[in-house]
C-alpha cells in the first residue's frame, strides 16, 4: 500500500512526459488537488484492499498533476535573478507542510480515530481547493503556462570584441 501513491505519480509522470499539459492549466491544477481529496475520502471509507490501492494510486496521480503545474508556474513566473531563492523557499515550505500535515494527521487520528481523520482530511482538501479557486481566479482560470521571460543577457546580443589596434596598452614603467 505504501508504494501505491508512487505508482500513480510515476504513471502520470510518464504520461505527462509524452503528453504535457498545454491548455486549461488552472482547472488541471485544482482538478489534481480535488482528485487527491476524493482519493483520500475513498481510502478512508474503503474496506477493500483493491479499492484502497486504487484510491492511493489516484492520490499519487492527483498530487503529481498539482506539483507539476505548481513547479512550472513558479519557475516560469520568477525572474532569473531570484529563481534559486524562490525555489529554495518553495522547497522549505513544501517540506514543512508535509511534516506539519503528518503531525496533524497523527493528532486527529488520535482524537477522532483513523477513519474519521482520513475522511475529514479528504473533505478539507476539497474545501481548500474550492476556496482557493475562488480566492485566486487568475490561477483557477489560467489557460496556458506563462511564457518564460527571456534573460536580459540573452535578449541583447553580446558586444563584439574590440580590435587589437583599438585597445590602449599601458606603458611599462
Amino acid at each position: 500500500m505504501r508504494s501505491a501513491p508512487a505508482v500513480g505519480a510515476a504513471v502520470l509522470a510518464a504520461v505527462l512526459a509524452v503528453r504535457p499539459i498545454r491548455r486549461h492549466v488552472g482547472p488541471w491544477l485544482f482538478g489534481g488537488v480535488a482528485a487527491f481529496g476524493v482519493g483520500t475520502i475513498v481510502l478512508g471509507l474503503s474496506t477493500s484492499l483493491a479499492l484502497s490501492l486504487a484510491a492511493l494510486v489516484v492520490m499519487g496521480a492527483g498530487d503529481m498533476v498539482s506539483m507539476y503545474i505548481r513547479h512550472l508556474v513558479v519557475q516560469l513566473t520568477t525572474p532569473d535573478e531570484i529563481r534559486g531563492r524562490v525555489s529554495a523557499v518553495n522547497a522549505v515550505f513544501i517540506g514543512a507542510s508535509n511534516e506539519l500535515g503528518e503531525f496533524e494527521s497523527g493528532v486527529t487520528a488520535a482524537w477522532w480515530g483513523v477513519v474519521r481523520s482520513v475522511v475529514v482530511g479528504g473533505v478539507a482538501t476539497l474545501v481548500v481547493a474550492g476556496v482557493w479557486s475562488r480566492l485566486f481566479p487568475q490561477l483557477s482560470s489560467l489557460d496556458r503556462f506563462p511564457e518564460a521571460e527571456p534573460a536580459a543577457e540573452a535578449a541583447a546580443p553580446p558586444a563584439p570584441p574590440r580590435p587589437a589596434y583599438d585597445r590602449v596598452e599601458e606603458e611599462p614603467t
